[in-house]
């Protein structure tokens, strides 16, 4: 059955890397809050095209190959895609020809309708207005029974799971206290109340927290 997921990071106080710019695609602190996970064999080999073998093989690389199991569509929100800091019409994202998505993903903006974007390995971005819900029934339409994940930034995901319907969310802990950056948790009080709550610390002392339902 096609589940929602949403794998995010955080700090121990709550707060994500911050909002995409020209330096910082990913947010200011995201190396901060990603170096365990950018350190995995998994990440090293998908994302980087490094096939030497190195790289951590722990439970952080266990969350990491995760979250590439079983999609078969992306969802995420316009920042994530560069289009605020590139509104170029030929902007083509972050990851160069080859993405590391590999299935249709669904950029959300107020800019569309625009062309979609083919890219090798199987990549298409399709840009989509509207609500969230219009954009899952397709997203579960293309994933062909697998599921579909929401990539970010925070406030696409926020959205997703102040809808409740999000059905597996992951969030990475990195212990370190940023003290700024928008707030994963904001306006979600009670959250777990409708998921079965598990956590692991990973050797790097990363926490991984899992929503489940």
């Amino acid at each position: 059955m096609t589940r929602v997921r949403i794998d995010m990071f955080a700090s121990l106080d709550g707060c994500t890397a911050g909002e995409p710019s020209p330096e910082h695609p990913m947010g200011a602190d995201w190396n901060l809050l990603t170096e365990a996970h950018v350190a995995t064999r998994t990440m090293r080999e998908r994302v980087f095209g490094d096939t030497s073998g190195g790289g951590t093989t722990g439970v952080d690389d266990r969350y990491a190959a995760a979250q590439f199991e079983g999609v078969g569509a992306e969802i995420m929100g316009a920042g994530m895609f560069g289009l605020h800091a590139n509104p170029d019409p030929d902007w083509k994202g972050w990851w160069g020809d080859r993405p590391p998505f590999g299935s249709p993903v669904y950029v959300l903006t107020h800019t569309a309708p625009r062309p979609s974007i083919p890219m090798e390995g199987g990549t298409v971005f399709h840009f989509r207005g509207g609500s969230i819900q219009r954009v899952l029934v397709e997203a579960f339409d293309a994933a062909g029974g697998l599921d579909v994940r929401v990539g970010g930034g925070v406030g696409t995901a926020r959205a997703f799971l102040r809808a409740g319907v999000v059905d597996h969310l992951h969030v990475a802990i990195a212990p370190v206290l940023l003290g700024t950056g928008p707030r994963l948790w904001s306006d979600l009080r009670r959250l777990e109340e409708s998921y079965t709550v598990s956590s692991e610390t990973a050797e790097s002392g990363t926490i991984h927290v899992t929503f489940a339902r």
